[in-house]
Order: C-alpha cells, then structure tokens, then sequence
C-alpha cells in the first residue's frame, strides 16, 4: 500500500525506514512522471510500481506501508522502462547498476556511547584502503589488525573512500553511490562494527571523502538531473559539480546531507576531504563552511575532525567560518613529504624539481608548515599558497607517504624502497617527533615493501582512456618517460594490479626492526614531556652540514631536548659554533634515542660526547639535557 503523508526525514532525499513503513524521496526536477519501483530479492522481478507525488523544488514523494528494510527498489522516469538506482542509496548490494536496497540504520546496536569523539592535538593517524589492507579485503579482517595498530601508538585512521563504484576494485575516488558503502568490503551495519570496534580500542576513524567529481561508470545522477553538474567548471577527472549555477541548492544540500550522514549513521569521526582546489563555488558562502557547520551539528556532543587536501594550500580552509574561512580543523601538508623525498632519493622530477631538498626546507616545513606561502612558482607560473603564521602545528598533517606519492612512483615503491634504510629511518624520526600532526600510510609502521598502484576496475570501453591518463601521467617523471607499453609500469585496470598492492603481513614479523622503531617513537611523542607538547614556539632549528640539521625544543623548565639529524655521511662538527647547540646552564647533553639502534636493524650508535659532537651519518639521534658532571 503506497500513500503520501508527510513524513519526518534526516535527508533531503533517499529511503528512510519508520515503525510504519519506509518514505522514499527523489530530487528528480523538470521531469512529470517518477515511479517507485519495487523488486524481488532477484533484483530482476519487478513486485510493484507506484506512481510518485510531485513535492516542491522538483522533489518526488511517497510512503510505502509494506515496505521494509532490506527490500531492493528504483526509480522510473518519464515512461522508460529501466528503473534506475537511488542517488542517495545507503546500499548496492548487486553492484551500482542495480537496484537500491532499503537500509535501516537503527537496527545496529552500538557500544560507543561513552565514545568522546577526537580532538586535533596528539593525534596520530593512519590510512588505509580496506580493500588492500588485509588479504580478505573486508571490514572484519580489518577488526582483527585494530589491536595491532593500537601497540603501535595509532590514534585516528584515516579510511580511504568507501562510497561504491563500478567495478571489483578500485581506490574508491571515482565513487558514484555517495551514501552506500561498498558492497566489497561488506555490508553497512560491517562498516558500523568496524567503527565500534575501532572506539573500544580507543582509536578514532575518520572517511576519506571525493566531493569535486562523481564517477565516470554507474553514476546515475544525471539521469534524474543534469543540474547536478556545471557547466562552467571543469575538473581534470571530469564534470565539476554545481555548487553556484542554477538549482545549486539542492544539490548543496544533497554533498552537506552526505557529510552528516556518515558522522551521524556510521559515527565517523570526521572526514578528510579530497582536493578541495576541485570544489568550485563561487556563492557568496562557500559549500565547505555549510559542510563544516552541518557535520558538527550531526556529531552533536562528540568532536569530530574535518582535515582538506588543498593543492592551492589555503589556509582559510582552517579559519573560522564566521571570519570568511571554511570551519575546517587541518591541511594535508605536502611541501614537508616533497622536500623529504628529494632529501633521500635525489629525485627531483616534476613537480619534485620545486623543491631541493634540502636541510633547510626541512626544518621551514617543521617550523612553518607550508614551504610555500604566496612565492612565484615558475612550473605553475603563478603564485603557489598562503601564509601559515595563525595555524597551530597540529593543524598540518605531515607525511612520508600516502595513497598518491606512493602510486606515483614508477614502480608504485614505498620510500623505504627508494632510499637507504638509515635515510629512512632518520626521516622516520623527524615525522614522528615534530610538533606537526604525523600521518602513516598503511604498512608503513613495518617498513612494507609491497607496492601501492592506481587500480581501477572499468568496462572495456574506459580500460584504455585509463590505462594510457595513468601512464601518461607517470610519464612525467623522465625516469619513465620510455615505458609502460611492454609491461613495464603497473596496468590499472588489471587485477593483478590490485592483488599486488594488499599488505604481506608477514612482513610485520620479517622486519620487526622497523616496527618496533615506530613503537618507540610515538611512546616517545606521546609520553616525553616535551615532544608531546607539539608546540611551534618552543622549537628553533639550524642547519650544521650540507646534509645536516638540528632541532631544539627550549622547555620553559630547561629540561630541553635536541634532534640532531644527519642524511650525509658521519660528520665531525667542530669547532661549534651555533648557541643551538649549547646546553642549558649547569647542563649537558646525553644520548637519549638514536635511530641506528641495534633493536631498529641499525648500524649502532656509540655515546654521543658534547666536546667531540660527531653526528652520525643517516642518523637521527635525540639528546636530552641532564644536569652538568664535571
């Protein structure tokens, strides 16, 4: 029995279950006729069609009395025959070219009531592709490893897109179901249990979200509304979205609804928000700061973690909204990953020729977070970012690797693969010390060798185009510039591209070195009275070599820490001419850590003497101020 009532919803549109029935509702504008179509669990049989109610604003509605959660429905248009899958559907369990199953969030029983949410200081965070992080690729299997990512000293993972897409793999940024989870990692309520899980062991989760484009297979959006795209901003991955052109506000209110749909139904933590430069609006307020205010509002009385990758670099992403910023809480930073990268390969291709590598843009991007902040850029040819000097240190999100930078490789080579263990681990410790919010990629706490390659599972037609934009991309490292037709570079569209790409756990036991240096790190970072603290102003640094740094932190009761950092060879620093370098009064230094243990799979470091000051080659070590003895 199907029937219009007025019916009290959390989202604009979608399938929405109630004690007496299910409400569907359809942004489907200029169109005069929209049918409800209800199917047998085949998804082929058709069970019932009815006749949808025009709403205003070109919504479509009816309540369904014998509908229930669980059944598989679509949408019919002006007479066609197929019926399409719901834009706002919360699940596809046959694929996105399907029908659209009714989901009933209310029915998982969650454990995470006393759960506080997450707040931007001391976090640690980690992302992940589910898909790719175990062998099973699910959200079960991925429970079993929260134990371990919790002794490694994890605080917030960071999951990459969830949203479905066409296909049996994929990295997820070409999603086209925004409000369902993959069916390939499991079922909404696996998705829940995963969070819950992930909150039991203390450990928050926040989603990796693509709001500049959909994808290009099984999005079915346009067929209800062309309004959903613009015509005057094109992305490089395709249509751009219409945040400020005609019938924007639905549409505005379709990306905001879906922000607060995950805080809200799946008790994210907050969201991480794909190249936000994409997100064009040119309203007079832009789309993230009604993300960010609707997000929140979802949360309720939790803290929740809204972090942007901004490749323009603007800062006004983390001001206020009431001051004219976005509301947002931190910036993926990736001038630090660039400039540590040329550091210890070499490399400077692309768009690693902006950068030198060398130990004094490292410690800027320690100490200023962007490297660049409104200088010319002369491979842009236009000026590149903004200035830093209102953001707290917690705000830039630092990192050695994630899902991009590793793809990028012609290899698709973690760091620890491209440079010498002793470069990797020094550089290991200047991440996980830093006041800046430190980011792992997945694997990376146990120095995985697998590789991590763009894979994308399309139909025949848009294999090529993929194969050869990937391919032409890597291209642009001259390193590749002659390969990939015969074999040479990953094919996307393979999947052996994908199974390649899943963690080999047993390389947690093989390298145990590697993991137990980025235990002791972060208890470091967390417990240690003065790393803990991620302060920019207790920190100055100065360059001591051609490869070489130091770091100090002056601590308010002089119980002071030095970070001395060496990528060259064993330097013998003398004479010492830099107050850096100078204990407090009444002290001297004392070796406190060194990256060269034997326990990381290291050369050895001998005790560090401050009237010799020999800074070890591909080392990091920490020294700590302990009172004077004569």
């Amino acid at each position: 029995m199907s029937t219009i009532t007025a019916t009290p919803r959390k989202l604009p549109a979608g399938a929405e279950t109630t004690k007496r029935g299910v409400h569907f509702r359809l942004w489907a504008p200029r169109h005069q006729k929209v049918e409800l179509v209800l199917f047998e669990p085949d998804g082929q049989t058709v069970r019932r069609v009815s006749l949808m109610e025009p709403e205003t604003d070109g919504y479509y509605a009816l309540f369904d009395a014998d509908a229930r959660a669980g059944d598989l429905y679509g949408y019919r248009i002006d007479g066609h025959q197929r019926a399409f899958p719901d834009p706002t559907s919360r699940y596809q369990p046959l694929g996105v070219h399907s029908p659209s199953q009714v989901v009933d969030a209310r029915e998982y029983k969650w454990n995470d009531a006393a759960w506080p949410g997450v707040k931007l200081p001391g976090q640690v965070m980690y992302e992940l592709h589910v898909g790719t992080f175990t062998p099973e690729g699910t959200w079960a299997a991925a429970i079993e490893k929260l134990p371990h990512l919790k002794d490694v000293g994890v605080t917030l993972i960071e999951v990459m897109p969830i949203n479905d897409f066409h296909g049996d793999y994929g990295w997820g940024y070409d999603g086209v179901a925004w409000f369902a989870p993959t069916r390939l990692y499991g079922t909404p309520d696996d998705c829940r249990r995963f969070v819950d899980e992930a909150h039991r062991h203390g450990i928050g989760v926040i989603l990796d979200v693509v709001y500049n484009h959909f994808g290009a297979n099984g999005n079915y959006t346009g067929i209800f509304s062309t309004s959903y795209f613009s015509k005057r901003h094109p992305t490089e991955w395709g249509d751009a979205i219409n945040y400020d052109g005609e019938q924007a506000q639905p549409v505005r209110d379709f990306v905001t609804s879906n922000a607060a749909y995950w805080i809200d139904e799946f008790h994210f933590d907050g969201l991480r928000i794909d190249a936000t430069q994409a997100i064009y609006d040119d309203s007079s307020r832009h789309l993230l700061a009604d993300l960010s205010v609707a997000a929140r509002k979802a949360a309720g009385k939790r803290s929740i973690l809204l972090i942007a990758e901004n490749e323009l670099q603007q800062v006004n992403h983390v001001e206020p909204t009431d001051a004219g910023g976005y509301g947002l809480d931190g910036l993926w930073n990736d001038d630090f990953h660039h400039t540590c990268r040329v550091a210890a390969t070499g490399h400077a291709e692309f768009y690693y020729a902006d950068y030198a590598g060398s130990p004094q843009e490292i410690l800027s991007a320690i100490r200023h977070g962007y490297l660049y902040q409104g200088q010319f850029n002369p491979r842009q040819k236009k000026r590149r970012g903004s200035p830093t000097r209102r953001c707290q240190a917690a705000q830039m999100v630092h990192f050695l690797q994630n899902h991009d930078q590793v793809a990028n490789s012609g290899r698709a080579l973690r760091l620890n693969s491209l440079t010498s263990a002793g470069r990797y681990r020094a550089l290991t410790a200047v991440l996980l010390l830093t006041p800046p919010t430190p980011l792992l990629f997945m694997g990376q706490e146990f120095g995985a060798t697998t590789p991590f390659s763009y894979f994308a599972d399309h139909d025949v037609d848009l294999k090529q185009i993929v194969r050869d934009g990937r391919w032409g991309y890597i291209r642009n490292f001259p390193r590749t510039a002659k390969w990939g037709d015969h074999g040479e570079l990953a094919d996307p569209s393979s999947r052996e591209t994908f199974e390649q790409s899943k963690l080999d756990w047993d390389e947690c036991r093989r390298h145990e070195g590697m993991l137990r240096l980025h235990r002791d790190l972060l208890q470091l970072r967390r417990e240690d009275p003065i790393f803990s603290q991620q302060d920019w102003t207790m920190l100055d640094g100065a360059v001591v070599g051609p490869e070489a740094f130091i770091l100090r932190w002056f601590a308010p009761d002089e119980n002071d820490r030095l970070l001395c950092v060496n990528l060259g060879r064993d330097m013998d620093w003398r004479p010492v001419p830099e107050p850096l370098a100078a204990p407090p009064r009444g002290q001297d230094w004392r070796l406190l850590w060194s990256s060269e243990q034997f326990n990381y799979a290291g050369a050895g470091t001998a005790e560090f003497n401050a009237r010799d000051w020999i800074i070890p080659g591909h080392t990091a070590i920490v020294l700590e101020a302990i009172p004077l003895v004569e």
